[in-house]
């Protein structure tokens, strides 16, 4: 399955010899849910995003459980580098950045896969640490807000790791990658369908226990800000919305609190059948969203939070980030 969002091009050739400091970049991110393209321009420091979209992937699938890619994945993971290429290549890109992150870090065959994907692609896929793609993220999320003026967390809930990241300003104060992503959970909880409140309450036991320090040190700066910024926000925002999946596009949109409260309660007292008829529903968060919005609702509770915002600027944003510095300077 795959979502994208596209602009009218201008031709780069043109632009290349207007401006010198003119640059198009793609960006992949291959997370464990899916692979995600960016392409954007960069002029004079500044951008211009062109297009995003996303192919299914599942890395995370049952093989997860024993830190390796199965040949499945491996196949579709292929297929959309593949589709993504088309694109790239119709749109004359200067430069590709392909980054890998924590499936494929924790898989003990990541070798072999990085291998076929080079050789399918002819390009070459680097594998980033957590603190790494933490710090990615949160320039991702800065290129949205510009500052943050109150002490916020910004979390990014991914299929193998979450990434939290206390920031005030244009700092960061503290980060953390956990590999506590929504495939890993529901490969390692065998969850009722629906869930139950005993099964509830295991999981809010269990990212409690992870993310003690994140929550420690929110209510030590007081942090009453959420800011979300992986699928499972975009989601959240898309059913409150009745908006289809990967249709509109958010800078930064509030999530009031009696808004995500409504939605929680609907999801964790859900079937998977009526989660798949739900509007808003993407088909990749189906199996996730019930415990994304366990974690998010933990968090909102343990730390005090009154306002949750969304984004659609994360990781691949940030990689744009860095380049709009390095094109400044």
């Amino acid at each position: 399955m795959a979502y994208s969002k596209l602009k009218t091009l201008r031709d780069p050739c043109t632009l290349r010899v207007l401006n010198p400091n003119y640059m198009r970049i793609a960006v992949i991110d291959l997370g464990t849910n899916t692979c995600n393209l960016l392409v954007a321009e960069i002029i004079n420091g500044n951008y211009n995003i062109l297009h995003q979209s996303k192919q299914m992937v599942k890395l995370g699938d049952d093989k997860i459980r024993d830190n390796e890619i199965s040949p499945a994945a491996t196949e579709r993971t292929t297929q959309s580098f593949l589709a993504h290429k088309q694109i790239i290549d119709k749109m004359k890109v200067d430069r590709v950045i392909a980054l890998a992150t924590s499936a494929v870090r924790t898989a003990e065959n990541r070798s072999e896969f990085l291998e076929e994907l080079g050789e399918k692609s002819g390009w070459l896929v680097k594998v980033i640490q957590g603190e790494k793609e933490a710090g990615l993220i949160f320039k991702g999320v800065l290129l949205a807000f510009q500052n943050f003026d109150n002490p916020s967390l910004i979390l990014d809930i991914g299929g193998g790791s979450n990434e939290l990241i206390l920031a005030q300003n244009r700092d960061i104060i503290w980060k953390e990658s956990q590999p506590t992503g929504m495939a890993r959970v529901i490969n390692r909880f065998k969850l009722s369908d629906p869930i139950r409140a005993e099964e509830i309450k295991d999981l809010q036991e269990y990212f409690a226990g992870h993310h003690s320090q994140a929550i420690k040190n929110c209510r030590e700066y007081e942090v009453v800000s959420l800011i979300g910024c992986s699928g499972a926000f975009d989601t959240i925002a898309d059913i409150i919305d009745g908006a289809d999946p990967g249709v509109k596009q958010r800078t930064t949109q509030e999530i009031r609190l009696e808004d995500f409260n409504l939605v929680y309660k609907k999801l964790v007292g859900s079937t998977r059948e009526e989660r798949l008829h739900m509007k808003g529903m993407d088909f990749v968060r189906v199996d996730l969203i019930v415990p994304a919005v366990i974690l998010i609702e933990k968090l909102v509770r343990e730390i005090g939070i009154k306002k949750i915002i969304q984004t659609d600027f994360a990781l691949r944003e940030g990689v744009l980030f860095e380049l709009m510095e390095k094109n400044r300077g």
